[in-house]
């Protein structure tokens, strides 16, 4: 049996960031991964460019039925701690809009720079390795895997979430958590974009598939302006991925989609300036002209602004400004940026990590019920909270 002092399970962002800064404690290091490769999620992520902090990391950017949890870590390794880190090795970047951070080249500057971090510390990496079975001993855990047994002081679990299966997306560590005796909040996919079934909606999206607009979206308490995306299945974009995260089946969306003005005082005031254009052709001064022409068949007539009285113009302020409507669900999983739900934080320290059920235990990262809001987010909570375990592991 091969004894170490650590193991951490999943080579992704948390695993490898809490990996190397483990080692640098003098702790010896095994990181363990089923897949053939380290941080797929990392190359993907970012549309290939890695948006891999905010410039703005508050807690209420943060997802979690123990909303405090997070303050902790997130305090004691800042988005300024990882730009350091990011400096050292001359990985070059650019603010992309709302405080996103991303790499002017590729992701795989980000991995390269966690895997080189991880090499000089002297962390093992040990990839298509399976873990067959986990118990706790006397001095640790001991682990039957298809590289053989494996036996350490203290376990990490940074195996991630639900999302994405295709990048190898498991609930291992949700299972792992309930063999220890924790509790799990119920799991959805978060930061997706949403399905329609109304026959209409379904075609007014596919007609603008590709079309992405500015909006204002809010759904349980929560709003976001941000671009909408419409897509031959249903409404995607920044603004849908944001809203997704707050939403639950049967609620209802409500879309501004113009945002930043009065929408009855702009028909107002173009109905007495230019009576005699009509209502498609002002809607394409803010729109696309397909978009103009589509929203006037599927809401309402399109005539010269002069033929409308005070309540339709109203009733067509309020379709424009406060669209409502109920989407049929998600695309899930598939295509999902982060899991709701995980690992119940009430039951892990938010100073170390570390399980409250079993000593030497520990969760990092999307596994614990933290999510983050889109724009880098996610990626500052794998780092806080990996660094945060590195200092006790």
């Amino acid at each position: 049996m091969q004894a170490t002092d650590v193991i951490i399970i999943g080579a992704g962002a948390a695993g490898l960031m809490c990996a190397f800064n483990t080692a640098l404690r003098g702790r010896r290091v095994l990181l363990l991964d089923h897949a053939n490769k380290p941080g797929k999620k990392i190359l993907m992520s970012g549309g290939g460019r890695c948006n891999f902090t905010n410039l703005y990391v508050e807690p209420g950017n943060f997802l979690s039925h123990n909303p405090h949890f997070c303050k902790s870590a997130l305090a004691r390794y800042t988005q300024w701690d990882f730009l350091e880190l990011v400096g050292k090795h001359g990985v070059p970047w650019h603010e992309k809009k709302l405080g996103q951070l991303f790499c002017d080249n590729k992701s795989s500057d980000i991995l390269d720079m966690l895997l080189a971090e991880c090499d000089q510390a002297g962390v093992e990496l040990r990839l298509d390795t399976r873990i067959d079975a986990i118990e706790a001993s006397g001095h640790g855990y001991s682990l039957s895997t298809s590289a053989g047994p494996l036996a350490c002081e203290s376990l990490v679990i940074a195996t991630g979430g639900l999302s994405i299966p295709t990048l190898g997306a498991s609930g291992f560590g949700h299972q792992v958590a309930r063999q220890f005796g924790h509790h799990i909040w119920p799991t959805r996919a978060g930061l997706v974009p949403f399905t329609l079934t109304d026959p209409q909606l379904k075609n007014l999206c596919t007609e603008l598939s590709g079309t992405s607009v500015d909006c204002y979206a809010q759904c349980g308490g929560q709003g976001f302006r941000e671009n909408l995306l419409f897509t031959h299945r249903g409404l995607s974009g920044p603004a849908m991925l944001q809203v997704s995260s707050y939403w639950n089946p049967g609620d209802t969306l409500e879309i501004d989609l113009l945002p930043g003005r009065d929408a009855l005082q702009w028909l107002q005031e173009a109905q007495a300036q230019r009576p005699a254009i009509e209502l498609k052709t002002l809607l394409a001064e803010v729109f696309t002209r397909k978009m103009a022409g589509l929203l006037c068949e599927c809401w309402f007539e399109s005539r010269p602004l002069k033929q409308y009285n005070p309540p339709q113009l109203d009733e067509i302020a309020r379709q424009l400004a406060a669209w409502q409507l109920t989407p049929a669900g998600t695309e899930g999983y598939r295509t999902a940026e982060v899991t709701l739900g995980g690992v119940d934080t009430r039951e892990v320290s938010s100073k170390t990590m570390e399980s409250q059920k079993s000593p030497g235990l520990y969760f990092i990262g999307e596994v614990l019920d933290v999510s983050g809001h889109l724009g880098g987010f996610n990626f500052q909570w794998a780092w806080a909270s990996a660094y945060a375990a590195a200092q006790y592991a």
